[in-house]
């Protein structure tokens, strides 16, 4: 039988999951290869360790992930709370366009459905906002997924306060989901302010900065196969500062007799119950080191310790390239 593990609530929701969930996107090639079998593993590790919340989205691996996730729940889908998101399409040339137009959130919706082999998406986010489009049309049709019984709820990825009040307006959110960590503190905490005020839960994703936090990543040939070469943070001129800033855990680590990155989580966690985190790997072991990190206990004195040590803005590099910090946050 699977750990039981504490669980926090999605907003006003009745969605009820474990404060650590799996992100799936490591699965899908993002950060070196992995494969199928592999990633199953993994998410079977997260299912036997307790967890119930998975996070995926039809752009990683453009299908891939939720066909894997397919193939990983047969015969264990009760009882997990199935997240995937919609909007991020594919532009002819390269890169990334977004989607908000409201016949294209009831085709997205569908083919996630078939790929994931289920009869209902239980959190379904706008994983991108697409500028194009307000707001109040595209989580209109959200909504009418939830009234055909075909997502349970509905969220916003990476959307500025504004925009969550306007869509909020629409239709009640669950969750938004926006990156937070000792590294990047800045966006998730306004947006905290205003999810908080309107009784939305807040998912942080990259919780430990992308590897950063763990303390594995110890030069640029450690991401020099994967995407983060490309991420600003990774690049050899800001690296070293953010390596010697992720260094500031190892004390508390060693007095805690944890991994530096269990006490980056615990910090996240203890910010409010309203938050839940869902970092990503592709190793089953490092699946049982974050659920470890829900045993790892901060007193108000190592928490305010940890927020001096990794004050706003000190992270060197920003979160995304120039052209995708465009897409965020708005």
């Amino acid at each position: 039988m699977p750990t039981r593990l504490d669980t926090r609530r999605l907003g006003a929701s009745d969605l009820d999951v474990t404060a650590i969930g799996l992100g799936c996107m490591s699965l899908s090639g993002v950060y070196g290869a992995c494969s199928d079998d592999d990633g199953i593993a993994v998410v079977h590790a997260a299912l036997d360790a307790g967890v119930n919340f998975l996070d995926s989205a039809d752009m990683y691996g453009w299908g891939q992930n939720e066909t894997l996730l397919a193939k990983a729940l047969k015969g264990r889908r009760d009882g997990v709370v199935l997240a995937t998101k919609f909007a991020q399409v594919r532009q002819e040339g390269g890169g990334n366009g977004v989607d908000g137009r409201p016949a294209y959130v009831i085709a997205a919706c569908e083919a996630s459905l078939k790929r994931l082999e289920t009869d209902r998406i239980d959190l379904y986010y706008m994983h991108r906002i697409d500028p194009k489009v307000p707001i109040e049309e595209t989580v209109g049709a959200m909504a009418q997924l939830v009234r055909d019984g075909k997502v349970r709820h509905i969220a916003l990825c990476e959307a500025s306060p504004a925009t969550i009040r306007r869509a909020h307006a629409v239709h009640p959110l669950a969750a938004v989901q926006t990156e937070y960590s000792l590294l990047y503190r800045e966006e998730a905490e306004a947006t905290l302010a205003v999810t908080r005020e309107l009784g939305i839960g807040f998912v942080a994703y990259s919780p430990l900065g992308r590897s950063l936090l763990t303390g594995s990543v110890t030069g640029p040939a450690d991401v020099a196969n994967d995407r983060r070469r490309d991420h600003p943070r990774f690049a050899p001129e800001n690296l070293e500062r953010n390596r010697q800033l992720a260094a500031r855990l190892g004390d508390l680590a060693r007095a805690k007799g944890c991994t530096a990155g269990q006490v980056a989580l615990a910090w996240v966690l203890a910010q409010g119950q309203d938050i839940v985190a869902i970092p990503g790997t592709k190793r089953v072991e490092r699946v049982r080191e974050n659920v470890g990190a829900l045993d790892v206990r901060l007193d108000a004195a190592e928490l305010s310790g940890l927020a001096a040590a990794f004050p706003k803005g000190a992270a060197a590099g920003t979160r995304y390239p120039a052209g995708q910090m465009k897409t965020v946050f708005i």
